[in-house]
C-alpha cells in the first residue's frame, strides 16, 4: 500500500501535498482577490472552522482553500513532515 503525503490545514482537514500550488498570505491583495473570485464561482473551500483566515492555498484544481493557520506554520508542516497537532495548538493560532 502507498502513502500519499499529506498537510494537514488545521481542525483535521487535510490536503494532498501534491495538489498545493501555492500558499499565500490571506491579507495579501493577491488572495484577497483570488478569494472573492473563487467564492463567486463556487471553488472556495473553507477550512477555518469560524477563525480567522491567516492562509490561503491555491490548488492545482482550481479551488482555494482558506486556512486558519499562518503560512509560517503550515510550510513548516511541509519541511519536517510532521503534520502533528499538540494540545492547543490550533486555539493558540488566534
Amino acid at each position: 500500500m502507498s502513502s500519499f503525503p499529506v498537510l494537514n490545514v488545521g481542525f483535521s482537514n487535510i490536503v494532498f501535498v501534491s495538489k498545493i500550488l501555492s500558499i499565500l498570505l490571506a491579507d495579501s491583495a493577491g488572495a484577497k482577490r483570488l478569494r472573492t473570485e473563487a467564492k463567486s464561482e463556487n471553488r472556495l473551500i473553507d477550512a477555518t472552522c469560524g477563525r480567522k483566515t491567516r492562509s490561503v492555498l491555491v490548488l492545482d484544481s482550481g479551488h482555494i482553500l482558506l486556512s486558519a493557520i499562518r503560512p509560517e506554520s503550515l510550510a513548516k508542516r511541509l519541511e519536517t513532515g510532521d503534520n502533528h497537532i499538540g494540545e492547543g495548538e490550533e486555539e493558540a493560532e488566534d
